[in-house]
């Protein structure tokens, strides 16, 4: 018996925002301090979107799975794996991809989560493509990624309320005929795991009352500064290797897409790898930071754009806590493998 080709590639794409607009304005009214210059001409960021009490990642990640499945022309019948990428999970347990997959009714998939902080991804993408052309029984997997953070802000705290929103963002992965995926690189360094997180609420620190009254552990905090040297060197190294992997230069590569957190990195970045920051595309200024959710929002905003076309070579780039980082370079060959047509 022959298999199908072991190529993988995204067929379908979706992403979605709560309903609340939480402007600059709004939050310098909040805390007292006018957040507008930095926020909005450093980070990029003039305004974000926020859950409301009674909505959640799960929501999130539903309405996003269900748009990018739309999008593939296909149902959740014909999923045969889904990974969700959050570390803003449903639950400490189950996983959130479990009940995400009992609202679509994906009922022959298979499930699991990934949390590698704002990498997720990106993480779950390779994760994806490895599923697809190590094993012919996966051919369609859904990998989402979203994030609910305004659940875990200190809403005094002007370093994480100004920049951290929710959202979700889906891709449909199927095999193909054709490459799609065509590079990956995963980076870690666990010496920066203290740096920032949501510290209560897991085995180390749990939930208790002296948590809660002081409110400071369970919620989300920058605890020691990142040097700014991770994301200006490390994204364009691990961004290079994966591009010559490719068998391509940066000059090459058609669409840029970078962790969605602070523009203005984002500009030194472009000028360090010498592109210009046209073939970059941003979203932060309307939906703020999603972390996980980031990249495959952009890639949707992208898309819908009209930026991408058949054959483009993009360039996904993802970092957060962990520290962990990830790249994947594919060709934007939005075709399934037709096995009616292969079996001629």
């Amino acid at each position: 018996m022959t298999h199908p080709p072991a190529f993988a590639t995204i067929t379908g794409t979706g992403s979605t925002v709560p309903e609340r607009i939480v402007t600059n304005a709004e939050l310098s009214a909040q805390l007292g301090v006018d957040v507008e210059d930095f926020v909005a001409n450093t980070l990029g960021i003039r305004e974000r979107r926020w859950c409301a009490p009674d909505e959640s990642t799960a929501d999130l990640a539903e309405r996003a799975g269900r748009a990018a499945l739309e999008d593939a022309g296909l149902t959740p019948e014909d999923l045969d794996l889904l990974i969700v990428a959050t570390d803003t999970p449903e639950y400490v347990s189950p996983a959130t991809s479990s009940v995400v997959q009992g609202r679509l009714g994906a009922w022959r998939a298979g499930t699991f989560d990934v949390n590698s902080g704002c990498a997720g991804f990106v993480t779950a993408l390779d994760v994806a493509q490895k599923y697809i052309a190590a094993d012919p029984r996966y051919n369609r997997v859904l990998v989402i990624g979203a994030y609910a953070m305004s659940k875990f802000l200190d809403q005094q705290d002007k370093k994480t309320v100004t920049i951290f929103a929710d959202g979700a963002g889906a891709a449909v992965v199927e095999r193909s005929d054709a490459p799609g995926v065509v590079a990956s690189e995963l980076f870690a360094d666990g010496r920066l795991a203290p740096g920032m997180g949501v510290f209560a609420g897991g085995t180390a620190e749990p939930i208790t009352e002296d948590v809660l009254r002081d409110g400071y552990r369970n919620r989300l905090r920058f605890v020691q500064k990142y040097p700014a040297s991770v994301n200006e060197e490390g994204w364009p190294r691990i961004a290079r290797d994966v591009v010559a992997r490719a068998g391509a230069t940066p000059n090459q590569v058609d669409l840029w897409l970078w962790t969605q957190v602070n523009r203005s990195t984002i500009e030194v970045v472009m000028r360090t790898l010498g592109q210009p920051m046209e073939r970059a595309h941003t979203i932060m200024h309307k939906w703020g930071y999603t972390g996980s959710a980031c990249l495959p929002m952009a890639l949707d905003d992208a898309r819908r754009a009209g930026r991408l076309r058949e054959g483009d070579l993009v360039v996904l780039t993802g970092s957060g806590a962990g520290l962990s980082m990830g790249c994947v370079a594919m060709r934007w060959h939005p075709v399934a493998w037709q096995p009616e047509v292969a079996a001629r």
